[in-house]
């Protein structure tokens, strides 16, 4: 009989991306439950939730938390704390992934082509940042520094709509990422241990993935795409496939990612690719990348779950293991 697994799943949060984590974790905890060796309780993580945890027996904690005390390394730092494994990457990497920003910097220093950007804040006169959009050259995008969901964005097609755009992001965050607007496909590379997942490709009614686009239009698209001798609606030649597959786990690797995460990349006309973002958490919904790629590769969505469990209880098996190992030379010495 296998050994039973005490699982904490921790939803909802602080941030404006509350609602989605409460349906991932309440996604999560039902896969989960359907293995009789799992003990799952679920945790609505609010700010007085962190005392909680001491009233668990805590195996693992499955994080199914969004945005910033979710993604940005502050709910991984308490769990550390308190001796807590965890599932998904550590505060260093989360921390990393999830300023825009800072990873962009990782990607350029590691060869890995994003769009051209800069970064903003309120502060600063619209003259000076206008200054730097015309660098850029219109189209450009606006972008909250450390949040998901796209939650914040804006285009700017005209120099006249910078201060709208610039006030409407920074509404939701003290820093702005500018980012050179690219047209193209708009592909999403989930990798699960080291390895990518089938690449999915977004199609919108809009032609931008926002928030409603993401969570409420019943008009987009996720098509899986398969490499092919012909680029069509459904491949990529192999060429371009293995490329945007590399890249992601090149992204994943450079930033320190661990056990799963997705990348978010564009394909323009002339097959250059851009890799956008990585989220270390993405989504475990119905209509989430990261279960359809994987369903894809015919892994289940119970499946998934518990492979991430599994593969962060032997991380953390292995980690102890190092640390009594170096005690008892240690103790030698």
């Amino acid at each position: 009989m296998s050994e039973e697994i005490y699982i904490v799943v921790l939803m909802g949060g602080i941030s404006p991306e509350r609602e989605i984590s409460l349906q991932s974790g309440k996604a999560v905890a039902n896969a989960l439950s359907k293995d009789n060796n799992n003990n799952v309780i679920k945790i609505i993580v609010n700010d007085d939730m962190v005392n909680e945890l001491d009233n668990y027996k805590i195996d693992v904690a499955f994080i199914a938390l969004h945005g910033y005390f979710g993604e940005d390394g502050g709910i991984q730092g308490i769990l550390e704390s308190k001796g807590i494994p965890y599932t998904g990457s550590g505060v260093f990497a989360s921390r990393l992934a999830m300023n825009k920003s800072e990873s962009k910097n990782v990607f350029r220093r590691n060869n890995i082509p994003t769009p051209e950007y800069f970064n903003a804040s309120m502060v600063q006169s619209m003259s000076v940042i206008t200054d730097s959009v015309k660098k850029l050259k219109l189209p450009v995008i606006t972008k909250p520094v450390s949040n998901g969901s796209s939650i914040g964005i804006s285009i700017i097609k005209e120099y006249a709509g910078i201060k709208d755009a610039i006030k409407h992001t920074g509404s939701y965050s003290k820093e702005i990422l500018v980012e050179e607007c690219i047209e193209g496909r708009e592909l999403a590379v989930s990798v699960l241990g080291d390895k990518a997942l089938p690449v999915i490709e977004i199609k919108t009614a809009t032609g931008v993935y926002d928030y409603d686009a993401k969570y409420k239009s019943d008009n987009t698209q996720y098509i899986i795409l398969e490499p092919g001798d012909k680029t069509s609606e459904c491949t990529l030649s192999h060429a371009i496939y293995d490329r945007v597959q590399d890249l992601a786990v090149r992204a994943h690797k450079h930033l320190g990612c661990r056990t799963f995460s997705r990348a978010d990349m564009i394909l323009d006309k002339n097959g250059n690719i851009y890799v956008l973002e990585v989220n270390t958490i993405p989504g475990f919904t119905e209509r989430s990348l990261l279960p359809k790629a994987a369903a894809a590769a015919n892994i289940s969505f119970a499946e998934l779950c518990n492979s991430i469990v599994n593969a962060d209880c032997k991380y953390e098996r292995s980690v102890q293991a190092c640390i009594h190992d170096n005690n008892v030379v240690n103790a030698k010495i």
